[in-house]
């Protein structure tokens, strides 16, 4: 049997796996509380459907260009300039297979065999493993609360090499919630610029962040790559579209690797998403962010009474990424046993990288106020029988 030798450095990913073993036991009729999964709970907003069924009656379900129907490209540019008063041309705007099409399109136009890029650890194992893929080489910027677990320029600075080629942060961030401020991407375009790399920027929590607005990369460079999305904000994990924002040198060179990759993105899917971004849907939208925050503020002070270490606040997305160092000593063990004995699925830091992750969970506030209640309740009762 012949595998690739690249598999053995590309992991598993192991929060899907644990998701899968959660809704085993569900099944066999254990109550599971679901904090691990980073997939809103809201059903698709109506709006949405409601123009995925006019679409759908027509019966006209054909192949769309590779880059998506300008239709939805314009809306998008228009989100650009009502949103964040960006103009953002159409023509810079690539549709995509979700949020990871758009990171395989870019990396997939920028990385050559051996290449190094900058990522920070802890942070979204796709990236590395999409970095991995396409025969480069990914390069752990370790990071922490005292950074907000976002790197800085001076860390940059000093890790770059004469292999490294780009960077790719993530804001607000999977797993910490972490937001980088405006100056530091500022500083981050202006690295990448000096040293003739590239700088990628996730955004696909956008929309997603609570007592503070959220500033696109496209507003400090026109050669910053921007990925973003319509499952996190917009609600549309299922239908898996994304968009990116790329440099008009390279809109091209993506859309060739666009059409061998996956011909084109769901069409159904962009259709539907011609209505997300109506008056309508953004006022659902906003009600299910305000939602979001309220859970957010029921499951920080929690965790952090029942012991665990919440050392930098969660300002967007819908993660807490907590220490439990004085509670295990693996946090793989401890989800296992979370699960288990408590009912509780949360995620092992195993998942996002190798800064630490025996010491660190990721829990998701994607469920209910009275759900994420239950969840502390169970956890407050595993750790006192367990010190009993």
């Amino acid at each position: 049997m012949n595998i690739a030798a690249r598999m053995a450095q590309i992991e598993p990913f192991h929060v899907m796996e644990l998701m899968a073993r959660a809704q085993t036991l569900e099944a066999e009729g254990k109550s599971i509380i679901h904090l691990e999964v980073g997939e809103p709970d809201f059903a698709t907003a109506d709006p949405i459907l409601d123009a995925a069924q006019s679409f759908l009656a027509g019966g006209h379900v054909h192949y769309t260009p590779a880059l998506g129907i300008p239709a939805l490209r314009e809306v998008i540019s228009r989100y650009y300039r009502t949103r964040y008063d960006l103009a953002v041309p159409s023509e810079r705007i690539v549709i995509t297979a979700g949020a990871s099409g758009a990171l395989a399109l870019a990396l997939g136009v920028l990385i050559n065999p051996g290449d190094e890029w900058l990522l920070p650890d802890p942070g979204y194992p796709c990236n590395r493993h999409f970095v991995r893929l396409f025969e480069g080489k990914p390069v752990s910027l370790p990071v922490d609360a005292a950074s907000q677990y976002q790197p800085t320029p001076d860390q940059i600075n000093r890790s770059w090499t004469s292999n490294t080629r780009g960077l790719l942060v993530a804001s607000p961030a999977n797993p910490t919630g972490t937001l980088i401020e405006p100056e530091m991407l500022k500083e981050f375009a202006l690295i990448a610029a000096a040293k003739g790399g590239s700088l990628l920027v996730d955004e696909i929590y956008h929309g997603l962040s609570y007592g503070i607005d959220t500033i696109s990369a496209l507003e400090f460079s026109d050669e910053v790559f921007v990925i973003n999305s319509f499952s996190k904000y917009f609600g549309m994990t299922g239908w898996r579209l994304g968009w990116l924002v790329a440099p008009t040198r390279y809109v091209r060179e993506i859309e060739k690797l666009a059409q061998n990759i996956y011909i084109a993105p769901s069409t159904i899917a962009q259709h539907a998403a011609l209505a997300a971004f109506s008056p309508e849907t953004i006022a659902i939208l906003e009600s299910r962010r305000h939602e979001f925050a309220a859970r957010r503020d029921i499951l920080v002070p929690g965790l952090r009474k029942l012991g665990f270490q919440v050392a930098a606040e969660p300002r967007g997305a819908f993660y807490v990424y907590a220490g439990c160092r004085n509670l295990a000593d693996d946090s793989f063990r401890l989800a296992e046993e979370l699960l288990m004995e408590a009912g509780v699925a949360a995620t092992p830091g195993l998942d996002f990288g190798s800064n630490k992750p025996q010491h660190h969970m990721r829990f998701a506030y994607t469920i209910e106020q009275k759900q994420i209640k239950e969840a502390l309740a169970r956890i407050s009762g595993f750790l006192d029988s367990r010190n009993a």
